[in-house]
């Protein structure tokens, strides 16, 4: 990628959940526009947690969060949102009894110009015809990849700059894993879609990913592209089994 300013920076943040226990321990890393970046690392790591402080679910104690140039450190959810992130969590976020179309809806829930919902819907309805035809069916009746499927058609309903994704794979047979994989790959293709995602299936992950990043112990030890990662001696000891 060029060395232009990256989309979102994130500078040696520490962060954690009891006073005095740091789960981040100085997280570096960075996203430019355009990418996909994979994070890795064994449980425990600390990937999502530095979602959650990204994203302000969980208060950044010292260091710095800067999306488009602008600080966002202990930034709300709700302004995240505004500034041009959305998230796509691990576990599934559907609305189980609202159909896929409610759920589209849900997905711009701070907007009020319906017209412009109803031309986001219709956006993301041509990008996943599948969507399109279960548009009136209940979300919780669908497979676990096609919820996954639903959730990222949400969260692309804000028009972000960047997606969040915690672990797109979880709970998805290998078959539907490489579907939502392919899926990601599109969207970066055809409308330059911004992602950073974390990823227990590390060869997955990386494989259609421009960079990716490896933490242990609440930090970053390897960062390098998708391709240098899945061909780094120590990283495939380690994490790709190889």
């Amino acid at each position: 990628m060029p060395n232009s300013q990256p989309l979102l920076e994130v500078h040696d943040i520490h962060a954690g959940y009891v006073t005095g226990q740091d789960i981040l321990k100085g997280v570096t890393l960075s996203v430019h526009k355009g990418e996909i970046v994979c994070v890795i690392g064994p449980n425990g790591a600390g990937k999502s947690t530095v979602f959650k402080a990204v994203y302000g679910f969980l208060p950044v104690r010292s260091g710095r969060v800067l999306f488009d140039d602008r600080e966002i450190t202990n930034v709300r959810p709700q302004d995240a949102l505004k500034a041009g992130i959305t998230i796509v969590p691990q576990l599934h976020s559907v609305f189980p009894d609202m159909t896929v179309y409610e759920n589209l809806e849900m997905g711009m829930y701070l907007e009020t110009d319906k017209v412009r919902v109803q031309e986001r819907i219709d956006y993301v309805l041509d990008l996943f015809p599948r969507l399109a035809e279960r548009s009136k069916q209940a979300a919780g009746t669908m497979s676990g990849g096609e919820q996954r499927m639903l959730e990222i058609g949400r969260a692309l309903m804000w028009e972000p700059d960047l997606v969040l994704m915690d672990e797109p794979s979880a709970g998805l047979s290998p078959a539907i894993t490489r579907s939502i994989f392919d899926a990601i790959g599109r969207l970066n293709d055809e409308i330059g879609l911004t992602v950073l995602m974390i990823e227990q299936n590390a060869k997955q992950g990386l494989s259609v990913s421009h960079r990716g990043y490896v933490m242990e112990l609440g930090k970053c030890t390897f960062t390098g592209t998708g391709d240098e990662l899945l061909t780094n001696p120590e990283v495939r000891r380690a994490f790709l089994g190889g």
